[in-house]
Protein backbone atom coordinates (compact mmCIF):
# COMPACT_ATOMS: atom_id res chain seq x y z
CA UNK A 1 0.00 0.00 0.00
CA UNK A 2 1.26 3.43 -1.23
CA UNK A 3 1.78 6.40 1.43
CA UNK A 4 -1.18 8.58 -0.58
CA UNK A 5 -3.33 5.32 -0.15
CA UNK A 6 -2.75 5.00 3.28
CA UNK A 7 -3.84 8.90 3.94
CA UNK A 8 -6.88 7.95 1.97
CA UNK A 9 -7.54 4.95 3.76
CA UNK A 10 -7.64 7.33 7.15
CA UNK A 11 -10.50 8.75 6.16
CA UNK A 12 -13.17 6.29 6.79
CA UNK A 13 -10.96 5.29 9.72
CA UNK A 14 -11.27 8.48 11.26
CA UNK A 15 -15.03 8.47 10.61
CA UNK A 16 -16.02 5.27 12.36
CA UNK A 17 -14.09 6.26 15.20
CA UNK A 18 -16.54 9.42 15.45
CA UNK A 19 -19.58 7.11 14.94
CA UNK A 20 -18.78 5.43 18.00
CA UNK A 21 -18.11 8.34 19.94
CA UNK A 22 -14.75 8.89 20.03
CA UNK A 23 -14.13 12.51 20.62
CA UNK A 24 -12.82 14.37 17.71
CA UNK A 25 -10.24 15.48 18.58
CA UNK A 26 -8.69 12.50 19.89
CA UNK A 27 -9.65 10.42 17.20
CA UNK A 28 -7.70 13.04 14.46
CA UNK A 29 -4.61 12.56 16.90
CA UNK A 30 -5.02 8.77 17.21
CA UNK A 31 -5.36 8.26 13.20
CA UNK A 32 -2.41 11.04 12.70
CA UNK A 33 -0.11 9.27 15.61
CA UNK A 34 -0.35 5.80 13.81
CA UNK A 35 -0.72 7.29 10.65
CA UNK A 36 2.73 8.85 10.60
CA UNK A 37 4.61 5.94 12.29
CA UNK A 38 3.27 3.54 9.62
CA UNK A 39 4.07 5.80 6.21
CA UNK A 40 7.84 6.66 7.96
CA UNK A 41 8.58 3.36 9.59
CA UNK A 42 9.45 4.91 12.82
CA UNK A 43 7.56 6.39 15.62
CA UNK A 44 10.81 9.24 15.95
CA UNK A 45 9.80 12.01 13.61
CA UNK A 46 5.50 11.79 15.22
CA UNK A 47 7.72 12.07 18.92
CA UNK A 48 9.91 14.81 17.80
CA UNK A 49 6.49 16.61 15.99
CA UNK A 50 4.76 16.54 19.36
CA UNK A 51 8.20 18.02 21.26
CA UNK A 52 7.20 21.18 19.92
CA UNK A 53 3.51 20.79 17.84
CA UNK A 54 2.06 21.80 20.75
CA UNK A 55 3.53 25.26 21.80
CA UNK A 56 3.58 26.24 18.03
CA UNK A 57 -0.25 25.27 17.65
CA UNK A 58 -1.18 27.44 21.22
CA UNK A 59 1.56 30.12 20.84
CA UNK A 60 -0.70 31.55 17.42
CA UNK A 61 -1.59 34.71 18.91
CA UNK A 62 -4.71 34.79 16.50
CA UNK A 63 -5.90 32.01 18.79
CA UNK A 64 -6.39 34.45 21.76
CA UNK A 65 -9.68 35.51 19.78
CA UNK A 66 -11.48 32.33 20.18
CA UNK A 67 -11.34 32.30 24.22
CA UNK A 68 -12.71 36.01 24.03
CA UNK A 69 -15.59 35.42 21.87
CA UNK A 70 -16.70 32.81 23.48
CA UNK A 71 -16.47 34.82 27.16
CA UNK A 72 -17.84 37.86 25.55
CA UNK A 73 -21.20 35.25 24.61
CA UNK A 74 -21.41 34.06 28.02
CA UNK A 75 -21.67 37.56 29.81
CA UNK A 76 -23.85 38.06 26.82
CA UNK A 77 -25.90 35.51 28.25
CA UNK A 78 -26.04 36.03 31.43
CA UNK A 79 -26.61 40.04 30.87
CA UNK A 80 -29.73 38.76 29.87
CA UNK A 81 -29.53 40.71 26.22
CA UNK A 82 -31.02 37.88 24.57
CA UNK A 83 -34.29 38.12 25.89
CA UNK A 84 -34.45 42.19 25.47
CA UNK A 85 -33.03 41.36 21.70
CA UNK A 86 -36.03 38.97 21.48
CA UNK A 87 -38.73 41.27 23.15
CA UNK A 88 -37.76 44.19 20.74
CA UNK A 89 -38.51 41.89 17.55
CA UNK A 90 -41.08 40.85 19.32
CA UNK A 91 -42.61 44.66 19.89
CA UNK A 92 -41.68 45.36 16.41
CA UNK A 93 -42.73 42.75 14.38
CA UNK A 94 -44.68 40.40 16.54
CA UNK A 95 -48.48 41.51 15.15
CA UNK A 96 -47.30 40.61 11.17
CA UNK A 97 -48.34 37.55 10.47
CA UNK A 98 -45.69 34.90 11.39
CA UNK A 99 -44.17 38.12 13.46
CA UNK A 100 -43.28 36.44 16.43
CA UNK A 101 -41.18 33.63 13.88
CA UNK A 102 -39.81 36.61 12.21
CA UNK A 103 -38.80 38.12 15.54
CA UNK A 104 -36.95 34.88 16.88
CA UNK A 105 -34.67 34.79 13.65
CA UNK A 106 -34.01 38.66 14.07
CA UNK A 107 -33.27 38.30 17.81
CA UNK A 108 -30.85 35.27 16.99
CA UNK A 109 -29.05 37.52 14.28
CA UNK A 110 -28.32 40.39 16.24
CA UNK A 111 -27.19 37.65 19.68
CA UNK A 112 -25.24 35.91 16.98
CA UNK A 113 -23.31 39.62 16.00
CA UNK A 114 -22.03 39.30 19.90
CA UNK A 115 -21.60 35.33 20.39
CA UNK A 116 -19.95 34.15 17.54
CA UNK A 117 -21.37 30.26 17.93
CA UNK A 118 -24.41 28.46 16.23
CA UNK A 119 -25.02 26.20 19.29
CA UNK A 120 -25.24 28.93 21.87
CA UNK A 121 -27.25 31.06 20.05
CA UNK A 122 -30.11 28.24 19.24
CA UNK A 123 -29.71 26.75 23.14
CA UNK A 124 -29.79 30.78 24.31
CA UNK A 125 -32.72 32.14 21.91
CA UNK A 126 -34.91 28.91 22.36
CA UNK A 127 -35.21 29.21 25.71
CA UNK A 128 -36.38 33.11 25.28
CA UNK A 129 -37.98 32.61 22.24
CA UNK A 130 -39.52 29.10 22.34
CA UNK A 131 -42.14 29.81 25.20
CA UNK A 132 -43.72 32.60 23.57
CA UNK A 133 -43.77 30.90 19.95
CA UNK A 134 -45.96 28.26 21.63
CA UNK A 135 -48.06 30.90 23.73
CA UNK A 136 -48.95 32.93 20.36
CA UNK A 137 -50.14 29.53 18.61
CA UNK A 138 -47.07 29.14 16.40
CA UNK A 139 -47.28 24.82 15.45
CA UNK A 140 -44.46 22.68 16.56
CA UNK A 141 -42.57 22.37 13.12
CA UNK A 142 -42.36 25.98 12.60
CA UNK A 143 -41.57 27.23 16.07
CA UNK A 144 -38.46 24.86 16.25
CA UNK A 145 -37.66 24.85 12.24
CA UNK A 146 -37.39 28.53 13.03
CA UNK A 147 -35.31 28.34 16.16
CA UNK A 148 -33.13 25.95 14.78
CA UNK A 149 -32.47 27.67 11.56
CA UNK A 150 -32.03 30.69 13.06
CA UNK A 151 -29.28 29.39 15.34
CA UNK A 152 -27.24 28.92 12.29
CA UNK A 153 -26.83 32.75 12.11
CA UNK A 154 -24.78 32.96 15.37
CA UNK A 155 -21.76 31.87 13.39
CA UNK A 156 -22.45 33.31 10.01
CA UNK A 157 -22.87 37.35 11.19
CA UNK A 158 -19.67 37.93 12.47
CA UNK A 159 -17.59 37.76 14.75
CA UNK A 160 -17.83 33.64 14.20
CA UNK A 161 -14.96 31.04 16.08
CA UNK A 162 -15.20 29.18 12.68
CA UNK A 163 -14.09 31.83 10.61
CA UNK A 164 -11.33 32.27 12.79
CA UNK A 165 -9.89 29.00 12.67
CA UNK A 166 -10.27 29.22 9.09
CA UNK A 167 -8.01 32.55 8.77
CA UNK A 168 -5.47 30.51 10.88
CA UNK A 169 -5.46 27.61 8.80
CA UNK A 170 -5.10 29.26 5.21
CA UNK A 171 -3.47 32.54 6.45
CA UNK A 172 -6.01 35.00 5.62
CA UNK A 173 -6.87 38.10 7.21
CA UNK A 174 -9.49 37.90 9.55
CA UNK A 175 -10.50 41.20 9.32
CA UNK A 176 -11.43 40.83 5.81
CA UNK A 177 -12.71 37.36 6.21
CA UNK A 178 -15.34 38.77 8.74
CA UNK A 179 -16.13 41.69 6.17
CA UNK A 180 -16.60 38.83 3.40
CA UNK A 181 -19.27 36.91 5.71
CA UNK A 182 -21.65 40.11 6.70
CA UNK A 183 -23.36 40.65 3.54
CA UNK A 184 -23.73 36.65 3.35
CA UNK A 185 -25.11 37.06 7.09
CA UNK A 186 -27.38 39.72 6.53
CA UNK A 187 -29.55 37.78 3.43
CA UNK A 188 -29.63 34.58 5.60
CA UNK A 189 -31.67 36.77 8.32
CA UNK A 190 -34.22 37.90 5.66
CA UNK A 191 -34.15 34.80 3.38
CA UNK A 192 -35.04 33.32 6.77
CA UNK A 193 -37.22 36.00 7.80
CA UNK A 194 -39.01 35.74 3.47
CA UNK A 195 -39.56 31.79 4.06
CA UNK A 196 -41.60 32.15 7.15
CA UNK A 197 -43.94 35.18 5.65
CA UNK A 198 -44.24 32.87 2.65
CA UNK A 199 -45.06 29.45 5.05
CA UNK A 200 -47.59 30.81 6.86
CA UNK A 201 -49.78 32.08 3.62
CA UNK A 202 -49.58 28.85 2.59
CA UNK A 203 -50.15 27.24 6.04
CA UNK A 204 -52.40 30.05 8.01
CA UNK A 205 -52.92 27.42 10.78
CA UNK A 206 -49.40 27.12 11.56
CA UNK A 207 -49.11 30.96 12.95
CA UNK A 208 -51.53 32.51 15.78
CA UNK A 209 -51.69 36.53 15.85
CA UNK A 210 -51.30 39.04 18.43
CA UNK A 211 -52.15 42.55 19.08
CA UNK A 212 -50.04 45.50 18.01
CA UNK A 213 -47.88 46.76 20.87
CA UNK A 214 -48.17 50.99 21.54
CA UNK A 215 -45.94 52.89 20.43
CA UNK A 216 -44.47 53.99 23.55
CA UNK A 217 -43.58 49.76 24.50
CA UNK A 218 -41.82 49.63 21.07
CA UNK A 219 -39.66 52.76 21.81
CA UNK A 220 -39.06 51.44 25.31
CA UNK A 221 -37.62 47.95 23.93
CA UNK A 222 -35.74 49.53 21.32
CA UNK A 223 -33.93 51.94 24.22
CA UNK A 224 -33.02 48.43 26.32
CA UNK A 225 -31.08 46.72 23.44
CA UNK A 226 -28.99 49.69 22.76
CA UNK A 227 -26.05 48.00 24.41
CA UNK A 228 -25.97 45.69 21.63
CA UNK A 229 -26.30 47.90 19.25
CA UNK A 230 -22.97 49.84 20.81
CA UNK A 231 -21.14 46.41 21.32
CA UNK A 232 -21.73 45.36 17.64
CA UNK A 233 -20.60 48.60 16.35
CA UNK A 234 -17.85 49.02 18.71
CA UNK A 235 -16.05 45.64 17.85
CA UNK A 236 -17.17 45.04 13.93
CA UNK A 237 -16.69 48.53 13.27
CA UNK A 238 -13.91 48.88 15.00
CA UNK A 239 -12.34 46.05 13.33
CA UNK A 240 -13.49 47.60 9.93
CA UNK A 241 -12.25 51.30 10.64
CA UNK A 242 -8.71 49.88 11.54
CA UNK A 243 -9.35 50.79 15.60
CA UNK A 244 -8.57 47.41 16.57
CA UNK A 245 -7.09 44.56 15.74
CA UNK A 246 -9.91 41.46 15.69
CA UNK A 247 -7.79 40.01 18.91
CA UNK A 248 -8.34 43.47 20.32
CA UNK A 249 -11.80 44.03 19.42
CA UNK A 250 -12.39 40.70 21.00
CA UNK A 251 -11.33 42.36 24.11
CA UNK A 252 -13.26 45.02 24.16
CA UNK A 253 -16.23 42.67 23.10
CA UNK A 254 -15.69 40.61 26.31
CA UNK A 255 -14.73 44.13 28.28
CA UNK A 256 -18.10 45.74 27.33
CA UNK A 257 -20.67 42.72 27.68
CA UNK A 258 -19.29 42.10 31.30
CA UNK A 259 -19.93 45.70 31.91
CA UNK A 260 -23.35 45.67 30.82
CA UNK A 261 -24.11 41.76 32.36
CA UNK A 262 -22.93 43.65 35.80
CA UNK A 263 -25.27 46.75 35.40
CA UNK A 264 -27.75 44.68 34.20
CA UNK A 265 -27.74 42.17 37.57
CA UNK A 266 -27.00 39.16 35.89
CA UNK A 267 -22.86 39.15 36.93
CA UNK A 268 -22.19 38.88 40.00
CA UNK A 269 -18.62 36.87 41.72
CA UNK A 270 -19.98 33.46 40.97
CA UNK A 271 -21.57 34.37 37.75
CA UNK A 272 -18.00 35.88 36.82
CA UNK A 273 -16.24 32.34 37.86
CA UNK A 274 -19.30 30.22 36.20
CA UNK A 275 -18.62 32.32 33.02
CA UNK A 276 -15.09 31.87 32.84
CA UNK A 277 -15.18 27.96 33.91
CA UNK A 278 -17.58 27.34 30.99
CA UNK A 279 -15.69 29.32 28.51
CA UNK A 280 -12.58 27.37 29.91
CA UNK A 281 -13.83 24.05 29.38
CA UNK A 282 -15.27 25.18 25.72
CA UNK A 283 -11.56 26.47 24.72
CA UNK A 284 -9.90 23.38 25.88
CA UNK A 285 -11.98 21.20 24.27
CA UNK A 286 -11.67 23.60 20.71
CA UNK A 287 -8.10 23.47 21.34
CA UNK A 288 -7.67 19.80 21.73
CA UNK A 289 -9.20 19.14 18.53
CA UNK A 290 -6.94 21.80 16.96
CA UNK A 291 -4.04 19.85 18.30
CA UNK A 292 -5.47 16.11 17.34
CA UNK A 293 -5.72 18.51 13.63
CA UNK A 294 -2.47 19.54 13.59
CA UNK A 295 -1.26 16.13 14.24
CA UNK A 296 -3.44 14.79 11.56
CA UNK A 297 -2.48 17.16 8.67
CA UNK A 298 1.24 16.51 9.76
CA UNK A 299 0.46 12.97 8.63
CA UNK A 300 -1.44 13.87 5.89
CA UNK A 301 1.43 15.86 4.64
CA UNK A 302 4.07 13.05 5.16
CA UNK A 303 1.57 10.88 3.07
CA UNK A 304 1.40 13.28 0.59
CA UNK A 305 -2.37 12.80 -0.22
CA UNK A 306 -3.16 16.74 -0.21
CA UNK A 307 -0.65 17.60 -3.37
CA UNK A 308 -1.64 14.44 -5.21
CA UNK A 309 -4.83 15.10 -5.04
CA UNK A 310 -4.73 18.81 -5.91
CA UNK A 311 -2.34 17.77 -8.70
CA UNK A 312 -4.81 14.95 -10.02
CA UNK A 313 -7.94 17.31 -9.73
CA UNK A 314 -6.28 20.54 -11.49
CA UNK A 315 -4.80 18.15 -14.12
CA UNK A 316 -8.20 16.39 -14.86
CA UNK A 317 -9.73 18.38 -16.72
CA UNK A 318 -13.01 19.09 -14.90
CA UNK A 319 -14.67 22.46 -14.44
CA UNK A 320 -14.01 24.22 -11.58
CA UNK A 321 -17.20 24.82 -10.97
CA UNK A 322 -17.99 21.60 -10.93
CA UNK A 323 -15.12 20.51 -8.52
CA UNK A 324 -16.83 23.33 -6.61
CA UNK A 325 -20.23 22.19 -5.99
CA UNK A 326 -18.77 18.57 -5.35
CA UNK A 327 -16.80 19.80 -2.50
CA UNK A 328 -19.81 21.66 -0.62
CA UNK A 329 -22.10 18.58 -1.63
CA UNK A 330 -19.32 16.77 0.41
CA UNK A 331 -19.69 19.13 3.10
CA UNK A 332 -23.28 19.00 3.53
CA UNK A 333 -23.30 15.28 3.86
CA UNK A 334 -20.32 15.52 6.50
CA UNK A 335 -22.71 17.68 8.37
CA UNK A 336 -25.10 15.25 8.98
CA UNK A 337 -22.54 13.32 11.59
CA UNK A 338 -20.14 15.76 12.40
CA UNK A 339 -19.74 19.29 13.77
CA UNK A 340 -18.84 22.00 11.82
CA UNK A 341 -15.20 23.12 13.84
CA UNK A 342 -14.22 19.28 12.63
CA UNK A 343 -15.34 19.42 9.48
CA UNK A 344 -13.44 22.67 8.57
CA UNK A 345 -10.23 21.35 10.63
CA UNK A 346 -10.44 17.72 8.84
CA UNK A 347 -10.87 18.81 5.20
CA UNK A 348 -9.23 22.49 4.68
CA UNK A 349 -5.76 20.80 4.16
CA UNK A 350 -7.10 19.02 1.51
CA UNK A 351 -9.53 21.14 -0.45
CA UNK A 352 -7.86 24.48 0.17
CA UNK A 353 -4.86 23.63 -2.28
CA UNK A 354 -7.23 22.08 -4.61
CA UNK A 355 -9.27 25.65 -5.04
CA UNK A 356 -6.79 27.68 -4.95
CA UNK A 357 -5.22 25.51 -8.22
CA UNK A 358 -8.44 25.86 -10.02
CA UNK A 359 -9.70 28.98 -12.09
CA UNK A 360 -12.55 31.16 -11.36
CA UNK A 361 -11.50 34.26 -12.62
CA UNK A 362 -10.86 35.98 -9.30
CA UNK A 363 -7.19 36.62 -7.59
CA UNK A 364 -6.41 34.55 -5.08
CA UNK A 365 -6.94 36.22 -1.83
CA UNK A 366 -10.79 36.78 -3.56
CA UNK A 367 -10.79 33.08 -4.23
CA UNK A 368 -10.06 32.09 -0.84
CA UNK A 369 -12.15 34.94 1.27
CA UNK A 370 -15.20 33.33 -1.15
CA UNK A 371 -14.38 29.76 -0.79
CA UNK A 372 -14.49 30.04 3.05
CA UNK A 373 -17.36 32.07 3.60
CA UNK A 374 -19.12 29.36 1.29
CA UNK A 375 -18.18 26.41 3.24
CA UNK A 376 -19.38 28.49 6.54
CA UNK A 377 -22.26 28.78 5.29
CA UNK A 378 -22.87 24.93 3.46
CA UNK A 379 -21.17 23.26 7.27
CA UNK A 380 -23.63 24.96 9.16
CA UNK A 381 -26.85 24.22 6.83
CA UNK A 382 -25.44 20.89 8.48
CA UNK A 383 -26.60 21.53 11.75
CA UNK A 384 -30.55 21.51 10.71
CA UNK A 385 -29.59 18.47 8.32
CA UNK A 386 -32.00 15.53 8.83
CA UNK A 387 -31.27 13.28 10.57
CA UNK A 388 -28.52 14.46 12.68
CA UNK A 389 -28.27 18.36 12.90
CA UNK A 390 -27.35 19.32 15.93
CA UNK A 391 -29.15 22.75 16.54
CA UNK A 392 -32.41 20.35 15.69
CA UNK A 393 -31.59 18.51 19.05
CA UNK A 394 -30.73 21.42 20.83
CA UNK A 395 -34.61 22.99 19.76
CA UNK A 396 -36.14 19.96 20.31
CA UNK A 397 -34.85 18.92 23.52
CA UNK A 398 -36.70 22.08 24.83
CA UNK A 399 -39.92 21.52 23.21
CA UNK A 400 -40.77 18.13 24.69
CA UNK A 401 -44.26 17.72 23.62
CA UNK A 402 -43.00 18.13 19.77
CA UNK A 403 -41.90 15.05 17.80
CA UNK A 404 -38.56 14.89 16.50
CA UNK A 405 -40.33 14.05 13.04
CA UNK A 406 -42.00 17.72 13.31
CA UNK A 407 -38.92 19.29 13.86
CA UNK A 408 -37.21 17.70 10.41
CA UNK A 409 -40.62 19.05 8.70
CA UNK A 410 -40.38 22.47 9.96
CA UNK A 411 -36.49 22.90 9.17
CA UNK A 412 -36.96 21.63 5.84
CA UNK A 413 -38.21 25.41 4.18
CA UNK A 414 -35.38 26.97 5.95
CA UNK A 415 -32.90 24.27 4.30
CA UNK A 416 -34.25 24.97 0.76
CA UNK A 417 -33.92 29.10 1.25
CA UNK A 418 -29.68 27.76 2.31
CA UNK A 419 -29.77 25.81 -1.32
CA UNK A 420 -31.00 29.14 -2.50
CA UNK A 421 -28.47 31.82 -0.72
CA UNK A 422 -25.53 28.84 -1.70
CA UNK A 423 -26.31 28.94 -5.41
CA UNK A 424 -26.73 32.98 -5.73
CA UNK A 425 -23.26 33.49 -3.52
CA UNK A 426 -21.49 30.74 -5.90
CA UNK A 427 -22.89 32.36 -9.38
CA UNK A 428 -22.47 36.00 -7.88
CA UNK A 429 -19.25 36.00 -6.09
CA UNK A 430 -19.11 39.66 -5.70
CA UNK A 431 -22.48 39.49 -2.83
CA UNK A 432 -19.41 37.82 -0.79
CA UNK A 433 -16.45 40.10 -2.00
CA UNK A 434 -18.30 43.35 -2.98
CA UNK A 435 -17.95 44.74 0.73
CA UNK A 436 -14.33 43.67 0.81
CA UNK A 437 -13.49 45.40 -2.29
CA UNK A 438 -15.24 48.75 -0.92
CA UNK A 439 -13.60 48.92 2.39
CA UNK A 440 -9.85 48.06 0.73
Amino acid sequence: MTNVEIGLVSFPILIALILVRVPIGLAMLMVGFFGTWIVTGSQVPILAQLKHLPFDTYSNYSLSIVPLFLLMGQFATRGGLSRDLFLASEKMLGHRKGGVAMAAVGACAAFGSICGSSLATAATMGQVALPELRRFGYSGALATGCLSAGGTLGILIPPSVILVIYAILTEQNIAKLFIAAFVPGILAALGYMLTIAIYVRIFPEAAGLREPSPFGERCRALVRVWPVLVIFFLVIGGIYLGWFTPTEGAAVGAAGTAIVAYVKGGLDWMGLKEAILATAVSTGMIFFILLGAAVFNGFLAFSQLPQVAASAVIDSGLSAWLVLCLMLVRYLIFGCIMESLSMILLTIPIFFPIIMGLDFGLDPESTALWFGILVLIVVEVGLITPPVGMNLFIINSMAESVPISETYRGALPFILCDFTRVILLVLFPGITLGLVALLY
